[in-house]
């Protein structure tokens, strides 16, 4: 059976709303949670960027059965590996054997640059990822770790808080060649959207997708709300990996109109066999995890479109 989801958006709302609307989520039935991990917002108009790791141990300590998930962090340049390890560790510990679905990837210019470290192009930040999450197994073994890599230098570390079962790790993965690499380094596979590239992740364990989408009173009233708070999701190429600061994806951003967000894949329609077909679309790609971000205020709108419309397809 696939497994629904419900996304917590680091960049729309603050760490204590976050913590209410995982109370909702699990009230309302939904197998997981996520949580964005950000510095910055992409745009200003979204006003909010919580510390992911507090807002975790808020959501554990708020919530009884639901699982959580972290999607995803980036363990290379702005937090070490061996903070990363830690705090890891600690969340899957208070979530009292429930699942934690620790989710990583190379990250963007925006939240990483803030440290002054230089931003190095993508193969770099993949070699980096590698070693890091080398770092990050090593420490959760209990031992003593010392580490001299390329990118690393851990000195007699030892993680001595541990939960007896490990967090799954799930790499996030958009290119072929870098779905091929989490098969190597991944307990699972993250991705956006009815991607097919999961079809190159060849490991075993999870594989997680999230679809967007603006549930409203009508379609006009959903792309309106898209364009002025995700606008910045229909940008072309590299530019989210690239660009470091909010006010750089406004000005870029500038070229996205309504239209463009409603022919993208930001779900508009409100036509609920349209969400039932994107979601039917990543289960046939090979997904098994889907978990649903709702832009904008209105929650509880989505909340009630889903529960009455969308899900009793797939329950």
């Amino acid at each position: 059976m696939p497994e629904f989801g419900y996304t917590l958006s680091s960049e729309e709302f603050a760490g204590s709303e976050l913590v209410e609307s995982a109370r909702e989520a699990e009230s309302r039935g939904y197998d997981f949670l996520s949580v964005s991990d950000h510095f910055h917002p992409w745009l200003a108009e979204q006003g909010e960027s919580p510390f992911v790791w507090n807002t975790l141990g808020g959501v554990a300590a708020a919530t009884d059965d639901i699982d959580l998930g972290v999607g995803v962090t980036c363990p290379t340049v702005r937090i070490h590996p061996v903070n990363v390890a830690q705090a890891a560790a600690t969340t899957k510990e208070m979530l009292e054997g429930r699942e934690f679905y620790f989710g990583v990837g190379s990250g963007e210019a925006l939240n990483e640059h803030v440290t002054g470290e230089h931003w190095p192009e993508h193969d770099v930040r993949m070699e980096m990822l590698e070693e890091a999450v080398d770092v990050i197994r090593s420490l959760w073994t209990g031992e003593q770790v010392s580490h001299r890599g390329k990118h690393y230098t851990v000195e007699n570390a030892r993680l001595y808080t541990l939960p007896e079962e490990l967090p799954s790790l799930l790499v996030s993965a958009f290119g072929e060649e870098s779905a091929r690499r989490a098969s190597d380094i991944g307990d699972g596979f993250w991705s956006v959207g009815p991607q097919d590239v999961v079809e190159e992740y060849e490991g075993d364990g999870p594989k997680m997708t999230q679809l967007t989408m603006c549930v409203a009173d009508s379609e006009d009233e959903a792309v309106k709300t898209a364009h002025e708070n995700w606008r910045q999701s229909a940008l072309p190429g590299e530019l989210n990996q690239i660009l470091p600061t909010p006010k750089h994806f406004d000005e870029a951003s500038q070229m996205v109109t309504e239209e463009t967000v409603r022919e993208g894949s930001t779900i508009t329609d409100q036509d609920p066999q349209t969400h039932i077909d994107n979601i039917q679309q990543c289960l046939d790609a090979g997904y098994d995890h889907v978990y649903f971000h709702q832009i904008g205020d209105d929650q509880e709108a989505f909340f009630e479109f889903y529960e009455e419309e969308v899900l009793p397809s797939f329950r």
